[in-house]
C-alpha cells in the first residue's frame, strides 16, 4: 500500500508495525504506530519529525491508514488523540470506527 501526496508517500511497514510517510523518497517524516489483529487496525500514535510539522504529514499519515484500513476490510480503534481530533473534521471515515453504529440501509 502506497499513498503519495504532493511530496509525501505514505507506506505500510507491517515488520514495524507502523505507516510511515516519507519525503523525497528516503527521509522518514513521521508514522503512526498501530497493532493489528484479523479483523481489527489500533492506531495508538502518531509522530510527525519537527523540521516537517506544519506540512500536512500527519494529516496525509492519517488519511492514508484509514483508507488501508478499508481498503483491506478492517475496523479501527483509534486512541491516538491527533487521530481522534483529526476524525472530528473528516467524518467520511467515521464508518470504520470499531463502535460505529452499522451503517443505516438505503433504498
Amino acid at each position: 500500500m502506497t499513498i503519495m501526496s504532493a511530496d509525501i508517500t505514505v507506506t505500510r511497514n507491517p515488520d514495524r508495525r507502523r505507516y510511515e510517510a516519507s519525503a523525497g523518497g528516503t527521509t522518514i517524516a513521521g508514522f503512526i504506530d498501530h497493532q493489528e489483529t484479523s479483523e481489527l487496525v489500533v492506531l495508538t500514535h502518531t509522530e510527525v519529525e519537527a523540521s516537517f510539522e506544519g506540512r500536512g504529514v500527519g494529516s496525509a499519515l492519517a488519511r492514508a491508514a484509514l483508507d488501508d484500513i478499508r481498503d483491506r476490510g478492517l475496523r479501527a480503534l483509534v486512541i491516538c488523540p491527533f487521530i481522534l481530533g483529526w476524525l472530528r473534521n473528516h467524518h467520511e471515515y467515521r464508518d470504520l470506527l470499531f463502535n460505529a453504529p452499522p451503517a443505516k440501509a438505503t433504498d
